[in-house]
């Protein structure tokens, strides 16, 4: 696949925080946007690793940062950064969501938990 067809500028983010953990109950360290898409899920180092899974599931495998000051895209295929355009906003989480989050659910001992 080409870049081009990895990221798609105008997919907006499918909400807040990790479809997955909202849906389950669980909770992320940090957030990635997929490029193709717009579908947000927690990074490798959180417990579900939903972005990864969201890669292997569709075939998206660039994904974004979705952490505020963080403009960086990844490919899971390449296992590397690279370049691409500006994506449609937010191009963060709400600055009042913390991290690990989302509030409530993270346990008290979050950082043993982590990959």
């Amino acid at each position: 696949m080409t870049e081009s067809m990895l990221i798609d500028p105008s997919a907006r983010p499918s909400g807040p925080g990790c479809v997955g953990c909202l849906a389950s109950g669980g909770w992320w360290l940090h957030l990635r946007r997929c490029a193709a898409c717009g579908h947000v899920g927690c990074c490798n180092s959180s417990p579900s690793q939903h972005a990864r899974r969201h890669a292997a599931e569709t075939g998206h495998t660039v994904v974004a940062s979705f952490e505020p000051g963080e403009i960086w895209f990844y490919d899971f295929d390449t296992d590397g950064f690279l370049d691409g355009p500006e994506l449609e906003p937010p191009h963060h989480h709400p600055l009042d969501q913390p991290v690990p989050g989302p509030a409530g659910r993270v346990p008290s001992d979050w950082i043993r938990r982590l990959h």
